[in-house]
């Protein structure tokens, strides 16, 4: 059998569309858009103006992070399970950035105090 690599549709979903669910997410557990927008800016270096025009502008995650300022070196201690897959494990580099992004946003809706989340 041929092994073949797949694409994931979430590559080229604009991330100013799923961004809604990630802060519906949050608010849910009462935790604040400040609070999401924070995560976004640590992980990817972007100001608050930069993260807004690229949700407006309809960027793709595979761009948002290829693109971003500036990744963060601190979020290679992010770990753990996501979606059933270990992160860490994950070799895929655009796939990897997603779940961590997604992991930080569920330790948000579980509480966790932002200085745990940001790894500071």
């Amino acid at each position: 059998m041929k092994a073949t690599t797949t694409r994931h549709r979430i590559y080229d979903m604009a991330v100013g569309k799923v961004y809604p669910a990630y802060l519906a997410k949050a608010e849910k557990k009462g935790r604040t858009k400040a609070e999401v927008d924070e995560i976004f800016r640590w992980l990817t270096g972007h100001t608050q103006k930069t993260l807004d025009a690229e949700f407006k502008k309809g960027t793709s995650f595979e761009d948002f992070f290829q693109a971003a300022p500036g990744l963060n070196p601190l979020r290679a201690g992010v770990t753990g399970v996501v979606c059933g897959v270990r992160i860490e494990t994950i070799e895929q580099p655009v796939m990897r950035e997603i779940r961590i992004l997604d992991k930080l946003i569920d330790e948000l809706a579980k509480g966790r105090p932002m200085a745990k989340i940001l790894r500071s």
